[in-house]
């Protein structure tokens, strides 16, 4: 849903506050003369508080992000073919867009568990993912701190500028550009007076051990949950010179491992298509750590030759300063794209490793039918759960259709048994209608755009009218059939083939609603409403039918007058709920005249 006034007045006025607080100053500028008198509280909310701004100004720039581009983003995955290099390419382009791995790894989740993408194609995109999460070290590298609040004051500018929801969104994702510099700004002030503390010197030439560097950047991205941060962190610290280019790299790997640390813990409990997905991330970023840990050393000196050199004149700790920023955010981005050229080739070995690790599970012996494509993990992503549910839905579309296909033959000439098969057949639809209806349930506490808001009303407004439908297979058209063996009576040839004339014209009634619903075409849904006319012509040819029934000298005439009108009135009940659920379709976007004139 819409974020409310009262919320952006909140939020801005917590951004004006921790600006308040943690803009620099002199208690957090303090100079290299003064480092003996730290102000070790003031050092500590301003790392901690520019930490936030970083974590909260990433977190709103996704958000926007997501809201923004990710119904493109999501349709340029899906569009993916067996190309591994196309695959890497465009991970790498969806995630320096959307600017989160984690938020392409769930659209990886979906697809797999939706069968749309094999897990050899999601390995693809995974590696091209953590070239493009480099995006971000790249550009906090650049000194572009002092443009931080130029940017939150735009963004502010365009969110209460306009009423637009597409303009705010890009409000908040430049503002949360800004914070992010701006919390960059504020924890390099506050490290500052570390530049000459022995102490805090000491223990950042321990992070040069590679191993200790890897465990403690390792430790804190999985805390933080952002290897993002972490990276903006390793930058600040090499923007006061206060790590060598080698302990830099060795906590970027950490943050590599950390980030899948993470995600591997969020993925236990979850599909085994998840834990799958999360696994290749897991071996990809430690295999690659371990190939490159041998070569630190001749692997920095080789960053060093390709990244700029100090400015003349700057010596020491000036002139390390001024280039170990972009030289840790080279490594960071070299360092993932040779582990996604060396494993690409290797992406099917990779499958089958992953596969033996996790194996499907042993079917039950006696199988319930579960939702395929419904996953809490998707929810993190409004795009993808509305398709996970709209998959859904299709599922348990195919299952009305059986239903309706298996009906008429049962209720006008069939057996108790074959009446009995169709009503079991209903079991299936009502597990995965409570399924689909709790799921769209908790879609619809997310934070939901006007045009997801609309689709998620229009499939729960399907998923209700195809239970309706089974309901009425199930209890209406079974109890008729049932009535026509009780009372031993047959429906005349005469009158089936007009029966089941109606019937043909409703079951493709109900086979062009459902594709107009989880296709979203228009085109369809015209048609299911161009139907109306049909529906009235035979139903009156039905009722002359009747009629002339009556007026006959047929045996039972009476007893099956009635079942054979019940039996025309639910056709018509069935048409009726397929043709709502075109109407929702057929309404957006198209004058209502023109849909009314149709129904």
């Amino acid at each position: 849903m819409k974020p409310t006034g009262s919320r952006h007045i909140f939020e801005l006025r917590l951004i004006g506050v921790c600006i308040f607080l943690f803009a620099p100053g002199p208690a957090l500028a303090e100079t290299a003369s003064e480092a003996a008198e730290i102000n070790w509280f003031f050092l500590g909310i301003g790392l901690l508080g520019g930490l936030s701004l970083f974590l909260y100004g990433m977190e709103r720039m996704s958000d926007a992000l997501k809201n923004v581009a990710g119904e493109k983003m999501k349709d340029i995955l899906g569009m993916l073919s067996n190309n591994r290099i196309m695959g890497m390419v465009t991970g790498a382009i969806v995630t320096a867009v959307i600017q989160s791995s984690s938020v392409t790894t769930v659209m990886l989740v979906g697809f797999v568990t939706a069968n749309l993408m094999s897990l050899s194609q999601t390995i693809g995109v995974i590696l091209g993912s953590n070239i493009g999460t480099t995006i971000t070290a790249q550009i906090v590298a650049f000194k572009v701190t002092k443009y931080a609040l130029l940017l939150m004051a735009v963004g502010f500018g365009m969110l209460f500028s306009s009423k637009k929801e597409k303009i705010q969104q890009y409000g908040y994702m430049i503002m949360g550009l800004g914070m992010i510099f701006f919390g960059m700004g504020v924890m390099s002030d506050a490290m500052r007076p570390l530049r000459s503390y022995q102490p805090f010197l000491h223990l950042m030439t321990q992070m040069s051990n590679p191993v200790w560097g890897i465990l403690v950047a390792a430790l804190f991205t999985a805390l933080i949950q952002s290897s993002s941060a972490t990276t903006g962190v390793i930058i600040v610290l090499a923007m006061q010179g206060l790590i060598t280019l080698q302990a830099g790299i060795a906590l970027s790997f950490g943050a590599n491992i950390g980030t899948c640390v993470t995600a591997f813990l969020a993925s236990i409990g979850k599909p085994r298509e998840a834990l799958r997905v999360s696994i290749v991330h897991v071996l990809f970023n430690v295999i690659g750590v371990l190939i490159f840990l041998p070569f630190i050393g001749p692997f920095a000196k080789f960053v060093v030759t390709i990244s700029p050199s100090p400015a003349e004149g700057l010596t020491g700790l000036q002139a390390a300063a001024a280039v170990l920023p972009r030289q840790v955010a080279n490594a960071h981005t070299i360092f993932n794209a040779t582990c996604a050229i060396i494993f690409l080739p290797l992406v099917t070995y990779f499958a089958r490793i992953v596969y033996r690790l996790v194996p499907d599970k042993p079917l039950p012996e006696v199988e319930e039918i579960q939702p395929k494509y419904l996953s809490d993990m998707l929810l993190h992503t409004p795009s993808l759960a509305l398709d996970a549910a709209r998959h859904e839905i299709k599922r348990m579309a195919k299952r009305v259709d059986l239903m309706n296909a298996a009906m008429m033959p049962a209720v006008l000439t069939g057996s108790k048994e074959s009446l009995m098969t169709v009503r079991e057949m209903d079991e299936e639809v009502d597990i995965l209608y409570k399924h689909i209806v709790n799921y769209l349930a908790s879609v619809s506490k997310l934070k939901l755009n006007e045009y997801q808001t609309q689709k998620m009303l229009k499939l729960m407004g399907a998923v209700n009218d195809l239970e309706h439908i089974g309901d009425v297979i199930e209890v209406n058209m079974v109890d008729l059939g049932n009535q026509r063996i009780k009372k031993g009576f047959k429906i005349s040839e005469a009158t089936q083939k007009v029966i089941n004339t109606l019937h043909v014209v409703v079951s493709d009634a109900l086979k062009a609603a459902v594709r107009a619903v989880v296709e979203e075409d228009k085109d369809y849904a015209m048609r299911v409403l161009s139907m109306n006319e049909d529906m009235k012509r035979l139903t009156l040819q039905a009722d002359l039918h009747q009629a002339q029934r009556l007026v006959s000298e047929d045996s039972g005439k009476f007893e099956a007058y009635s079942v054979e009108i019940e039996i025309i009135e639910k056709l018509k009940r069935i048409y009726y709920h397929a043709k709502r659920m075109a109407k929702t379709v057929a309404a957006s976007g198209i004058d209502e005249e023109v849909v009314a004139e149709a129904a």
